[in-house]
């Protein structure tokens, strides 16, 4: 199969299928081997991002999707009827950021860490599709575990969860220290 063409395969087959699409599959359905497949994506990825395109190839976690780009997102609302994107609260934000670092989680672990009941923010979490039912603990009870999804690391222009900031062991010392402090001034003011 000559480049054009396989560049060709690629791109009809990620527009067809709108959704991220495994290497592995990508390179069954081309019949090439992953690591050809991996630099032929990697210079279509170039090739939308450095000319003037209205779409680009993004990487999620080993997969692949063909999508517009953000910055197209008024054109497009011009002429479709798009829903507006979802407020992300900094309520949401915490919990999503809980469930981010600590996944698989339980609710009951993200309401031991926030303090509070959680039910509403990952409810919502889920319905936004930035977090999903990813099994149950086996406890008593089997309380479901929730971890991110694909729409989580698209939303947030990441390739994969390695990506996500690490916090400086000396700064989450100091968070703690501030939380206790914030604590001990409610618990002496009586709130």
């Amino acid at each position: 199969m000559k480049l054009s063409e396989l560049e060709a395969a690629i791109e009809a087959i990620l527009f067809t299928m709108g959704e991220a699409v495994e290497l592995g599959r990508l390179a069954a359905a081309t019949e090439q081997d992953e690591d050809t497949l991996r630099k032929v994506i990697r210079n279509l990825m170039d090739k939308y991002t450095s000319e003037e395109h209205g779409i680009q190839i993004i990487e999620l976690d080993g997969a692949f999707q063909m999508c517009t780009k953000a910055s197209m997102y008024e054109a497009i609302n011009k002429i479709a009827h798009v829903p507006k994107k979802h407020v992300l609260t900094d309520v949401l934000l915490e919990t999503l950021s809980i469930i981010a670092y600590k996944q698989p989680v339980t609710k009951a672990e993200i309401e031991h860490i926030r303090g509070v009941k959680s039910d509403h923010a990952v409810n919502k979490l889920v319905e936004y599709k930035l977090v999903c039912e990813a099994g149950r603990l086996d406890a008593p009870g089997r309380p479901i575990l929730f971890a991110t999804t694909e729409d989580f690391l698209r939303n947030f222009g990441i390739e994969s969860l390695e990506e996500l900031p690490v916090v400086n062991p000396e700064k989450l010392e100091d968070f703690k220290q501030e939380a206790e402090q914030e604590v001990q001034l409610e618990l002496d003011i009586g709130v």
